[in-house]
This record gives structure tokens, sequence and C-alpha cells, in this order.
């Protein structure tokens, strides 16, 4: 199977005056853009909202004000039919996996898509090899290492063709050989990717960066116009970044 069969669907993202308040802290303050194929990269600080807007734009936290629509449909409004168009990979695999082998963990997105069992089971197959992982599809998740379950539940997210990705720090606990694979594969997905990290270096290729600043929209454009910015911000403020809120 070809990359372009599986990788097949575009998304359109939209939100809409996104805020969110929590314990009397702006934790996202009238956020609003657009975002139409391609990577578009999310830096910030610890505690800036990235990770709570990537949950808003998947459907899993409401925000007080503002809306999330995905090709014009609202998270919130038509939950089935927009959570069908959207995956989200977490940061940590533990808090995404539930079924005790590789391929159980496949199929159960496909199978909640509506696909039959055996057809789940043949796309499932078909996405492990195309990662050159077809032996893993028996193995227990317990006997796989944390580089290993995210690159299942990458694997299982990518299996669903959604139109859009949510990618929270995706290369987190991966190897070298892996990392450079999945880099590849980002810059060729002809889906809308929503990439949060760190690692600006990760960021360069991005076709789009959005800096996020203690909730709000700081910076939108080009990654060598971004990225040079931000890391000059951080650069004054040092050592007082140390003590940031690490609950984003």
């Amino acid at each position: 199977m070809q990359m372009g069969q599986i990788l097949k669907s575009i998304g359109e993202v939209s939100i809409q005056g996104v805020s969110l308040a929590k314990y009397g802290r702006d934790i996202l303050d009238r956020i609003s853009f657009n975002a139409t194929h391609g990577r578009v990269g999310l830096i910030g600080r610890n505690g800036s909202g990235k990770s709570t807007l990537a949950r808003v734009v998947c459907g899993l936290i409401k925000p007080d004000q503002g809306c999330v629509l995905i090709d014009d449909i609202d998270v919130f409004k038509d939950r089935h039919q927009a959570l069908g168009k959207v995956g989200i990979l977490f940061q940590n695999p533990d808090h995404q996996i539930i079924f005790p082998t590789v391929i159980e963990e496949i199929c159960f997105g496909l199978t909640q898509q509506g696909q039959n069992k055996d057809i789940a089971r043949h796309m499932a197959q078909a996405a492990l090899e195309k990662f050159g992982q077809g032996g893993w599809a028996e193995r227990s998740i317990s006997t796989l290492s944390q580089g290993q379950r995210h690159l299942v539940c990458l694997i299982s997210v990518l299996a669903m063709q959604p139109a859009v990705i949510v990618m929270d720090e995706p290369f987190t606990g991966l190897d070298r050989p892996t990392t450079g694979k999945l880099t590849q594969m980002l810059r060729e997905m002809q889906q809308t990717v929503l990439h949060i990290s760190h690692d600006l270096e990760a960021l360069q290729d991005a076709d789009r960066v959005i800096w996020i600043e203690q909730g709000r929209l700081q910076m939108d454009g080009a990654p060598n116009v971004v990225l040079p910015a931000y890391m000059a911000a951080m650069d004054v403020v040092g050592v007082q970044d140390a003590f940031a809120d690490i609950t984003d």
C-alpha cells in the first residue's frame, strides 16, 4: 500500500476566538487561526496553552468561548462526525493505548469507523508493514519500549486516515532512525498536521509556525521568521523560565 493510499484526506481547521479559563487563570485567550494542508508547528513555553489548545481542537476539552471547525463541522456540535476527521498523538503513549496487543490497538479505531473486523485487520497489518513492523501484530503492548509504544500510537492514528492530525511531541522516546522516518512522513503527509514541539529543529521545515505565549497567539508566520524571534525571546527570559509552570 502506497503512502498516498493511506494518507489521502485533507482537512481545514478553523479556530475562532477560543478562550478557556481555569481556577481564575486564562489558559487560552481569544485564539484564532486557520490551517489548511501542510504542517503547522505550535511552540511556546511550558504552561503557554499549547497542549490545551490541541485537546480543544480534538474535542477533548470544551472552551468557554469560541469554536473549532474541521471542514466546516463544529467539533462540539457534531462530535461524532467531526472526531472522525481528527486524530491525536499524545505525548505519553500510555494515555492512549487501551488494548493488550498491537493488532487490537490498531484495529480498534478502524472498527469504530465502521470497518468490519477482517478488513480492519488487513488495514492494520498493512500499516504495520509500511513501518517495517509487520511482525509486531500479535506482540503484547507490555513487551514494547516507550518509543515502540509511541510508534504504535502513530500507526493507529495514520491507519484511520484522519483529515487532521494533532501531534503533541511525537518524537519523544523514539530512536534516531525512527525519528528520521517519521520526519520524512511528516513532510509527505497530505493532511493538515498540528505539530506541538519543544524541539525547534524539528519544525525548521514546517510550512508555518505559531507561537503561543500565556494563552495568546504571539506570532504566526514562516519558520525562518518565527523560530529566531522565539529563541531570542527565550534568551531574554533566561533563568526566569526555569520555574515556569510545567502543567502544559
